[in-house]
């Protein structure tokens, strides 16, 4: 079944397939999942730390998450209108947010990160954004600049990393250094008169902010009217229930939020003052407003998906297990590697961690991601998953509280098989 499937992949996707990138002898399609495990159609079970690129922080078909799903489907998939579970999902998300009182729904990061943006250009009257080299916020057009760490003799200027960009688009970013504030204020006090917006993953993929980074931003931000801008689809809900606004302890302007909001269904929102989220409201002058929306926005299956999700996050003990769980495992993958003579490194917070191969004791910027040994990482992850342990070669692991004592047993055996073998 497996290799039929697989065949009509290749004539109808692009590069035969949509999500991660591995060797033919690891392709895969997957038919079922349940708790921390995935099944493919073959029959082989993985355990999963890919969770559909982190959306399935309770794992795969929580019986709170499908019964809430069936019972909405039964009622109608959408209404593009007022619902009560995009009320009662807004309200959770709102509360848990320190940025704010009033939300706007879209449906992906990628909008969600899009659409900010628009708002911070609306309420500033400005056009320039500064974004940080190495950090991802989606597919759009802004997101697309210097996501990859490459010789950029040009910076500040962004370099566009997809095709298809506009270079007037390229223009209108200043890429600074993450974890180094002076290269952000050298842009700001140079040109903090056109700057619009600061936008920043608080956790750089897997890097943690230096004691003050954030807090610099913030004091910059508010110094010279720019909005300050918090990519929390990754860390919202993950890294603690009020995301990294709570655990760093640093407020935004505005906030993104995708994946767990959604419990693995398609939904996005920006959460931000009122005054600020009103700018996206029709006049009844009809004069310009800013516009932000779209067909399925706050689509009732999908909020309510993610409030079955958010209501059993936000029960005692969820995140003390997440983060046990994630310093058990980053602190045995290290020691692995310590036994297999391998500097091996796996720095993250909380439930989201990457393992990668390097000398460096400390990664703290983009650029010291790049500087790993690239051919092993790869090699790695390719071997995780051939025993079984799915997640991103050379990304990221998200753990669910699915995931069993069990399972990071297992998933640290294999890791030392395979170190030894790498090594």
């Amino acid at each position: 079944m497996q290799s039929e499937l697989l065949r009509l992949a290749n004539m109808y996707f692009p590069g035969g397939g949509f999500g991660v990138n591995v060797p033919e002898n690891l392709r895969t399609v997957m038919v079922r999942g349940q708790g921390s495990r995935m099944h493919d159609a073959n029959g082989k079970e993985y355990i999963d730390y890919l969770l559909g690129s982190g959306p399935l922080l309770v794992g795969h078909a929580h019986p709170e998450v499908v019964d809430a799903v069936q019972r909405q489907s039964a009622s109608s998939s959408t209404f593009y209108m007022l619902n009560e579970p995009a009320i009662r999902l807004a309200q959770k998300v709102v509360e848990a947010a320190a940025c704010g009182d009033s939300l706007r729904y879209v449906l992906s990061g990628t909008d969600a990160t899009f659409s900010a943006l628009r708002i911070a250009r609306a309420a500033t009257g400005r056009n320039l954004v500064i974004k940080f080299e190495g950090a991802f916020h989606g597919s759009h057009d802004v997101a697309q600049v210097s996501v990859e760490v490459a010789p950029n003799e040009r910076r500040p200027a962004g370099v566009r990393d997809a095709s298809g960009i506009p270079a007037s688009v390229a223009g209108e970013v200043l890429v600074a250094q993450f974890n180094d504030l002076e290269s952000v204020a050298a842009l700001v006090e140079a040109r903090g008169h056109e700057i619009a917006a600061i936008i920043v993953e608080p956790l750089q993929r897997v890097l943690v902010p230096r004691p003050g980074f954030l807090q610099g931003l913030r004091a910059l931000a508010s110094q010279h009217g720019i909005v300050l801008i918090f990519d929390e689809v990754v860390t919202g809900f993950r890294i603690a229930w009020g995301g990294a606004q709570e655990l760093y302890g640093v407020t935004p302007d505005l906030a993104c939020y995708s994946k767990t909001i959604g419990g693995g269904y398609p939904v996005s929102a920006i959460v931000g003052p009122k005054e600020m989220l009103d700018l996206t409201v029709p006049r009844q002058d009809g004069s310009q407003f800013c516009y932000v929306g779209g067909t399925l926005s706050g689509n009732p299956v999908a909020t309510a998906a993610g409030l079955a999700t958010l209501n059993i996050l936000d029960r005692p003990g969820v995140y003390d297990r997440l983060r046990q769980m994630g310093e058990t495992l980053r602190r045995e993958i290290e020691a692995a590697g310590k036994r297999a003579g391998l500097p091996v490194r796996a720095p993250g917070e909380g439930p989201v961690l990457q393992v990668v191969f390097s000398d460096r004791e400390e990664l703290e910027t983009g650029a010291h991601l790049t500087q790993i040994d690239h051919r092993r990482t790869l090699q790695f992850g390719h071997k995780m998953i051939s025993r079984g342990i799915f997640f991103t070669p050379k990304g990221k692991m998200y753990i669910s509280l699915a995931h069993t004592d069990a399972d990071l047993d297992q998933t640290l055996d294999s890791v030392g098989k395979v170190l030894r073998d790498l090594a």
